[in-house]
């Protein structure tokens, strides 16, 4: 992410167009916002389009705008995102699904720099800086004929790539901390150094996005409180990601394996379900799994399970 900061505050100055690529839920948007925060046009406006939002036939008129009686439906003159954005930046999320016949359009405005309103022949200056964004791979869609390969070279000028979250594990607690600062209601919410362990070891396949939305559940259920790990939601708790873990043998997998997690996890999923079982009562719990009292009570502090 130091590399990314870098590449924004090295680009922003220019008006080169900047093409950010990641994986849904990584920060495109808000690099965007950084480029244009840090640039020459942060007095103007910042003007975000998804291209995967809109419906085809209206994108067109989304961002070029239309005159009135353009068509069925256009009862008055409106403005579009390009003029919307003038002296300012017009950020493009999702671009690799917008139409083909569009693409054709939005290339004649990058070269030209000019456009028309939909119905009008009054050519309009185009006096934005263009940002799009992507979690989708152009130069794949290139080949399959899916994306212009002339508009892909004139949005390729700059490159920013976002890394997922699961590259950069050691920032979740950070994230966590910046987003409870953020929300009024956590009241004084934390998270133990077990959790937050088991949260750098999840995938995390929604990136900061997933991480933004378990921090918010968790304030709502757990304000004010240490959350541990049997307090996280339940695919948290497992460092796959998973449900649970398979109580079976399915194998030595190829790469191998963390024994001691792997049986910790095992341990914690009975346990548990004997407690769900017997509705918390810890000795009944104890005997379904064949141990003594005192023997779970200990097990139960190691693993960090609480009774409700």
């Amino acid at each position: 992410m130091r590399g990314v900061r870098d590449l924004v505050a090295q680009v922003a100055p220019s008006e080169a167009t900047v093409l950010v690529v990641g994986e849904t839920g990584t920060g495109k948007e808000l690099v965007a916002r950084s480029i244009h925060e840090l640039s020459g046009r942060a007095g103007g406006p910042f003007v975000p389009v998804n291209c995967g939002a809109i419906p085809a036939e209206l994108l067109e008129s989304e961002l070029f705008g239309h005159e009135k009686g353009a068509f069925t439906g256009a009862i008055a003159t409106r403005q579009g995102r390009f003029e919307m954005a003038a002296g300012g930046t017009l950020f493009l999320d999702e671009i690799g699904d917008m139409p083909l016949d569009m693409q054709v359009k939005l290339l004649r405005v990058l070269q030209e720099r000019t456009f028309e309103r939909v119905g009008s022949t009054r050519t309009i200056t185009a006096d934005v800086r263009i940002i799009a964004a992507t979690h989708q791979n152009l130069e794949a869609l290139v080949e399959a004929q899916k994306f212009r390969m002339d508009l892909f070279y004139r949005l390729d000028v700059f490159p920013i790539r976002t890394p997922p979250l699961r590259d950069r594990a050691t920032d979740i607690s950070e994230l966590i901390a910046h987003q409870l600062s953020s929300l009024p209601d956590a009241g004084g919410l934390t998270l133990s150094d077990a959790a937050l362990k088991r949260l750098e070891q999840y995938p995390w396949p929604g990136n900061v996005r997933e991480l933004m939305n378990l921090v918010e559940r968790l304030t709502i259920l757990h304000a004010g409180q240490t959350v541990d790990i049997q307090q996280l939601p339940e695919k948290y708790r497992f460092a796959d990601g998973t449900d649970a873990p398979s109580s079976g043998s399915a194998g030595l997998p190829d790469e191998g394996v963390d024994l001691k997690d792997h049986i910790a996890r095992m341990e914690m999923q009975l346990i548990q379900e004997a407690l769900d079982r017997e509705n918390g009562v810890v000795a009944k719990a104890a005997a379904l799994l064949g141990l003594q009292r005192t023997t779970l009570v200990e097990k139960m502090k190691k693993l960090g399970i609480q009774r409700d």
